[in-house]
């Protein structure tokens, strides 16, 4: 299992449209394939840093998922509504492992 997480930098101002971008995902993404853990916005301390969580079996799934994602018609909506409202200043994704149970992580 990969948990992918979403590291935003979004514009403060804008926090309202990137919380219906979320709330958009909170549908397309589980319907797609991934297992949407949520997506986070600002609340306390930096009002520009958000985040989405989720999480996939493989790289492979994650590859398969973004393709059904493209195609389907509320994350095309989506990914329109983000590229023309400009709420995301910046989007960087890292793929994480759980280490901290048994059987997670060997070395």
């Amino acid at each position: 299992m990969l948990t992918c997480v979403i590291r935003y930098q979004i514009d403060p101002t804008k926090r309202d449209a990137f919380c219906k971008y979320a709330r958009n995902w909170g549908e397309a993404i589980p319907r797609n394939g991934a297992d949407l853990i949520g997506y986070f916005a600002p609340h306390e301390g930096s009002t520009t840093l958000a985040y989405g969580i989720y999480n996939v079996s493989s790289l492979a799934a994650y590859e398969a998922y973004r393709a059904r994602l493209a195609a389907d018609p509320l994350g095309r909506e989506n990914y329109e509504f983000a590229q023309s409202e400009r709420f995301i200043l910046r989007e960087d994704r890292t793929f994480l492992t759980l280490a901290s149970t048994p059987g997670g992580i060997t070395t």
